[in-house]
């Protein structure tokens, strides 16, 4: 993760130390080694006070060119990968035993992976997954018999990322002013773009970029049987009526607003929000008849789609959801489709140049759909208890290093420092797995039926989403599984969450001295920390509720310590003259500062008194601050820059590593930076 966004965001990937080329990928009988400070992959040659990101992560650019399946290659990138083929590995020695002799967790991640990889059934199915969805909306005779097809639709659609459901996603979620109950969660949705800007601004990159996906559409809906001018006006059709939902959608920015997503609605208030809309019937359909209360988390959107419904003919909605569906559809049907969506939305939006091996493809649906039953294999085999104990040490020392930061504050009131104390000291550290694996014995996974198997483990997972309502909230639920590489906050929660994938070498290398891993994997578990008190997470309080424990007066002064960093990082270029989105980056900013000197400030207090030496030719504090840089050495396509700079809550790898060291003392004193350099900023910004 890029270390987290406050609400749950996943961590950028980090980059590898060796690049693994395609024909050498293969499934792996054990974790390979790579230290957590890695010398050649500095550039000695660069001038630390000039540009750290060059000094530390040089020669890994020089030596890991971006792979052709990939619009991004990084060290968490290639942990990720090989994490996945040590999966692979297991699931192949899975698939290998007798059946009586699998467990239930082999049984359904070795069935499944066994069914994506069969690629000829694939072929042999072509678009049949797809095909009486597109019927069905056909066959639509009024426009209130939309609302039971998308409740019966919706739950089949797994969570790609972009949101889920065709025009909204219902699943549930805690309510944001009580956190001990679970409601209903309506969220806006619709889009097959990657942002609202790319309808709504008239950039020359967005304007091809709108070109470029109505083309794709036509001819998607061509695959699917339409001829060539009902295929182009269907695609025609679509965008419109896309980009009319953009315009009502909040932007990113907005959204990191906790209090303009959330809308507690009663079930009559929704409907009367958008009564053009049966929401009986879509809820039954939907298998959530009871639901009574949902957080509708932008009205205006469903206003719009109330407007869309009241306007467009129903010709228009079909042309709109048939055009949605084979795309949503595309990636688990036949060759023509996944090359289709592959060269959209991976070679034209991303820049990469091939297709990804089925392999990788199928492992991670596996780990999407059954993601703890296959982390059940993993944690049983890659995460040691002593790494366990040896982190939730590291994480004891960055809750005092930040309790030390709050207590010192000189600008904080009694009663705020109070408050925040009692929210620290009230979070919950979930280290490597949950205690207890989620069960998944009504999910039917069948080996010769992979498109049936997305589709009903769609439909579980949305059942088991809606189950929640109304139930004791399970606080113990992780929502990353095992072997992922990244890390995350959940504000509600009031939880921190490292899985065991982002806990292993080269990140947190229990083989070298503290310094690398204070650096890496320290840094991170600050990161994820501060989300708790960056500029969202410290709108909820320490039980999860969103709940205003400010004093007006230290509100502004922490709104005018993140202003600084806003206009720092908003000066720094992400490709030509597109500048970073600083308003979007500023909570991951606030993160990567504090983490990165409580990680500085827990190193220090876990060595007090040691007689620390020199390795590499680097003092233990020049050590400490490479191996925080060096998670973040990564090569990226240029088409992959822009697009994170529209959607990216992060700041680009680069301005992580300069722009956070330019802030810290710390730093400046290791390196022996002067005054005017450009990483020994004056003054420096600083929040915690």
């Amino acid at each position: 993760m890029t270390r987290l966004t406050a609400l749950m965001v996943p961590l950028l990937s980090l980059g590898p130390l060796l690049a693994v080329a395609a024909e050498e990928e293969r499934p792996l009988s054990s974790l390979p080694y790579t230290p957590g400070l890695d010398p050649e992959a500095m550039d000695r040659t660069a001038d630390p006070c000039a540009d750290f990101y060059a000094y530390a992560c040089g020669g890994w650019m020089q030596r890991n060119p971006l792979p052709a399946d990939q619009s991004t290659w990084d060290v968490y990138g290639k942990l990720a990968l090989e994490n996945r083929q040590y999966l692979w590995g297991l699931l192949e020695a899975v698939n290998r035993k007798p059946e009586e002799e699998r467990t239930p967790a082999e049984q359904k991640a070795g069935d499944y992976f066994a069914a994506c990889m069969d690629e000829p059934a694939l072929e042999r199915r072509g678009d049949a997954l797809v095909r009486p969805e597109l019927q069905a909306v056909r066959a639509l005779r009024s426009k209130r018999d939309l609302a039971p097809l998308l409740g019966r639709l919706d739950p089949t659609l797994p969570d790609d990322g972009s949101g889920g459901g065709l025009v909204f996603s219902l699943s549930s979620a805690q309510d944001a002013k009580d956190a001990t109950s679970v409601i209903g969660y309506l969220a806006a949705g619709g889009l097959g773009l990657p942002d609202r800007d790319y309808y709504l601004l008239d950039e020359p990159r967005f304007s091809e970029a709108r070109e470029r996906y109505q083309a794709y559409l036509a001819g998607l809906l061509a695959l699917a049987g339409d001829g060539p001018e009902e295929a182009a006006t269907g695609a025609a059709t679509a965008l419109a009526f896309e980009t009319a939902l953009a315009r009502a959608e909040l932007s990113r920015v907005e959204r990191r607003d906790p209090y303009r997503v959330y809308h507690r609605l009663r079930r009559s208030q929704l409907a009367a929000l958008t009564p053009s809309f049966d929401w009986r019937a879509y809820l039954r359909a939907a298998g959530a008849p009871g639901l009574k209360v949902l957080d509708v988390t932008e009205p205006a959107f469903f206003l719009e789609v109330e407007a869309r419904l009241a306007e467009e003919p129903l010709a228009a909605w079909q042309a709109y959801l048939r055009a949605r569906l084979v795309d949503l559809r595309s990636p688990y049907l036949s060759r023509a489709f996944r090359r289709a969506h592959f060269e959209f939305h991976q070679a034209y939006l991303k820049g990469v140049k091939s297709e990804r091996p089925r392999w990788k493809t199928c492992l991670a649906l596996v780990d999407r759909d059954l993601g703890e039953a296959l982390g059940q294999l993993f944690a049983e085999k890659a995460f040691p208890p002593e790494v366990k104990a040896q982190v939730s040490d590291l994480v004891r020392r960055i809750e005092a290093a930040m309790a030390e930061r709050i207590r010192a504050s000189d600008w904080m009131s009694e009663p705020t420092k109070k408050a925040a104390l009692e929210k620290l000291a009230l979070i919950r550290n979930k280290i490597g797995y949950p205690s207890r694996w989620r069960d998944y014995s009504r999910l039917e996974i069948r080996r010769d039926d992979f498109a049936g198997d997305v589709v009903r483990a769609a439909r579980f997972e949305t059942a088991r989403e809606l189950a929640k309502v109304g139930k004791p909230l399970d606080r113990d639920e992780w929502q990353m599984t095992p072997p992922t590489v990244n890390a995350y906050y959940d504000a509600q929660m009031n939880d921190i969450n490292f899985p065991a994938g982002v806990l292993l070498p080269p990140l947190w290398d229990p083989h070298l001295d503290l310094a690398p891993g204070y650096g890496n994997t320290g840094g991170t578990i600050g990161h994820e920390l501060t989300h708790a008190f960056d500029d969202a997470g410290r709108q909820y309080d320490g039980r999860g509720n969103l709940r205003d424990w400010w004093t007006e007066k230290d509100a502004a002064e922490f709104k005018k310590r993140t202003a600084c960093l806003i206009q720092q990082f908003g000066q720094y270029p992400v490709v030509d003259d597109l500048k970073e989105n600083s308003q979007l980056t500023v909570g991951e900013d606030v993160a990567d500062l504090t983490g990165t000197t409580l990680a500085y400030l827990a190193w220090k207090d876990a060595t007090r008194g040691e007689a620390l030496a020199p390795r590499d030719g680097l003092t233990p504090e020049q050590r400490f601050f490479v191996g925080y840089a060096q998670w973040s050495c990564e090569n990226q396509s240029e088409a992959e820059r822009r697009l994170r700079a529209a959607t990216d809550a992060h700041s680009p790898p680069r301005w992580r590593v300069n722009g956070v060291l330019a802030d810290m003392p710390e730093f400046r004193e290791a390196f022996g930076c002067a005054d005017g350099e450009p990483l020994a900023r004056t003054p420096a910004c600083r929040v915690w």
